[in-house]
This record gives structure tokens, sequence and C-alpha cells, in this order.
């Protein structure tokens, strides 16, 4: 299931370099590993056993929630309509403190390469101070973790609120960064607006061509698309020269390192 520690597991298993994951934060200030600052209808079941519906999955607000209540919540036992083929198992969203805990853990165990932590802070429109604190806060309480944890130079924040990367870029300048697009507009407006050269620009991917492509690498930008979900396509994307592509299914990737 995505966000545990599981499926982090189950990717270096497949040979991956870099686990992709998405961070909210709780009422008393942990960081959860979330898709959503919510839980989510599709994958969540109350502490209960009951379904969590559309139109009331918002009320499950995870800010509003210590980590001792959000534990309770099975994330993993229902069976996604647009993942059929994930692994069921009754699990919980984890703390990222206890991801990094259990990934470095593991690498050591089975003598594998220290993977690169892709932590995306999950902000949503006027959510400030009701899914989410401000942008200053939730970075803070990132990088809390990732320095305790002594992870800070195999790390890169991506978003797509500006703002997070603006605050990390100032505070946190040796700090990775990917900025997160999901609309067209020329990627030197983009980056105009964020006010410095993020280390990644990640677009969706139908936005990517091979013109894109060369302007990123003209700056000294990569260029990472998003979400990149058959072997068909992430051949083409890796036929422009893209740096990596971001994807739910890792064991595509190790399909296209044996082929090569």
């Amino acid at each position: 299931p995505e966000n545990t520690i599981q499926g982090m597991l189950k990717a270096l298993d497949l040979g991956l370099s870099t686990l992709e994951m998405d961070a909210v934060i709780s009422k008393d200030k942990q960081v959860v590993l979330s898709q959503e600052p919510y839980f989510n209808n599709e994958i969540s079941l109350q502490p209960n056993g009951k379904a969590i519906t559309l139109k009331n999955q918002k009320d499950f607000n995870i800010y509003k929630m210590n980590y001792d209540e959000i534990k309770k919540f099975d994330v993993g036992s229902k069976v996604h309509s647009r993942f059929p083929g994930q692994m069921k198992f009754k699990v919980s969203k984890p703390l990222l403190a206890e991801t990094i805990d259990e990934v470095e853990a593991y690498v050591k165990a089975h003598k594998l390469t220290k993977p690169v932590y892709s932590i995306e802070t999950k902000t949503i429109k006027n959510g400030d101070n009701e899914f989410h604190p401000e942008p200053a806060e939730f970075v803070d309480l990132i990088m809390d973790v990732v320095n305790a944890k002594k992870i800070s130079k195999r790390v890169i924040i991506e978003s797509f609120d500006m703002r997070t990367l603006q605050y990390l870029h100032e505070k946190y300048p040796k700090i990775q960064t990917s900025l997160l697009i999901d609309e067209k507009e020329p990627f030197e407006d983009y980056i105009e607006k964020l006010g410095f050269k993020p280390t990644i620009y990640s677009p969706y991917s139908v936005l990517v061509g091979k013109g894109l492509v060369d302007r990123c690498h003209a700056m000294g930008i990569k260029i990472i698309p998003w979400t990149v979900n058959t072997l068909k396509e992430i051949k083409y994307f890796m036929s422009l020269g893209v740096d990596g592509v971001i994807t739910d299914y890792p064991n595509l990737m190790s399909q296209i390192k044996q082929a090569y």
C-alpha cells in the first residue's frame, strides 16, 4: 500500500534508489506519511472497520487528530479500484521518523545502497491552519526529523506549493528541492515565480516534450515527470533524456534496469 513502511521496503527489494513519500502533520505535530491531509475514502477504514465515504472523508482531518488516534485507522486492507493488483493487509499510516529508521535498518541488514528520500509536503489550497500548519512550520517539522536522522544529504523536498520551497531554500539552502507542476504555463515563468533554480523540475507527464527537457538541462535543472505508469511511457520519457520518472509501479523501473 502507498505511503507505508512495507511499500518502501518492497521498492528497495525492486532495486529503487529513490523512495517517494508524502508528508502531512498531525495535531500533536508529528510528521505522518499520507497522500492527503485526511483519510482518503478509497484506501481507508475507520478504527471500527466502517468505510469512509467521498462525502465525509475530509471530516477525518489528520491535522485535527493526535498520532495515537491516526494509527488506529487501517489504510491497507481496502481494495483500491485504480490499483487492483496492490497487496492487501491491515496497516496504519506511519511516522516519517519510524519509516526512515526501518528503511535504514533494512538497507544495512540486506547490504543495499542507501536510498534518497523524496518527501512531498502535502498542502492544499486555503488549507493553512485547517488541514496543515503554515509553510514555515511544516518545513521545520520535516527538517527536524531529517536532521535528527542525519539524512539531509539524501533528501529532496518536493511540493506544488512554492511557499514551502521558498522557505526551505531560504532557511535550509543545502537541501535539494523539486518543484511539482500540474498546469501548462511556460517553464521559465514558473522558475521566475519561484525565485530560484530548484534541483528538479517535476511536471505532469503530459506537459513534457523534448523541448522542455532541453530547456531544463540548459539551466542546469533536472527534469523528472510524474506519474508514469506503463513500460512504454517510461521508455519514451527516457528516450527524451529525462533524469528519472515518478511511478506508482516501481516493478516497471526494475524491468527497465534489467533491459539495459
